[in-house]
Formats: C-alpha cells, sequence, structure tokens
C-alpha cells in the first residue's frame, strides 16, 4: 500500500470553497477515473492564522496504481485546475510512503 501525501496552502477565506471542491469535484474525480489500485483519500486541515493548510493523503495499492494516476513524473504533484483557482501555494512534488503498519481501535 502507497500513501501519496501532499500539501497546499490557501487563504482563510477561500479555505471553505476549497474544502467543497475537494468533496464535491475533486477527489470523486479522482475515484471517476477508474484506476486500478486507487484506495480513496483523507484530507486534513489546518489554521495558522493567515493561511490554511490542507494535507492530502492519497491511498494506492502499488508505485504502478500511482504512476496510472499522476503518469511516469508521478513525483510531481497532481493538481486540477478547479484547485489551482483557489490555493494559494502549494507543493510542486507529492511524497510517496509504504503503509507499513496500520491500525484501528
Amino acid at each position: 500500500m502507497i500513501d501519496r501525501i501532499w500539501h497546499g496552502w490557501t487563504t482563510p477565506a477561500n479555505a471553505d470553497e476549497y474544502e467543497r471542491r475537494l468533496r464535491e469535484e475533486i477527489l470523486p474525480s479522482f475515484a471517476d477515473e477508474g484506476i486500478d489500485g486507487y484506495r480513496g483519500a483523507r484530507v486534513l486541515r489546518r489554521s495558522d492564522g493567515e493561511e490554511v493548510e490542507f494535507v492530502t493523503i492519497i491511498r494506492f495499492d502499488s508505485v504502478a496504481s500511482v504512476k496510472e494516476f499522476a503518469g511516469e513524473e508521478y513525483r510531481n504533484a497532481h493538481v486540477p485546475p478547479a484547485a489551482r483557482e483557489v490555493l494559494k501555494r502549494f507543493d510542486d512534488r507529492a511524497k510517496h510512503y509504504e503503509v507499513r503498519e496500520e491500525r484501528e481501535f
């Protein structure tokens, strides 16, 4: 299992709109792409007063599934136009981690 982790920041005024777009447009469009091995996403949100940070964690079965999603240059950020319109800044690259242990309580 691979977690693809990416950070984006927006203004407090645009934070709710960005979150809405994530929930209603962007994440559903990822699911609609029919990528074999796409296992869903988690979104984290944190305000520091001047900016609101979003961390998106997208789960895939393998690096091959990540490449199907993002292309051969899979480490590059995959930021749809709807996200770019409301983000203040974002990481140019995503980080990928092997999930080694997971527990639910």
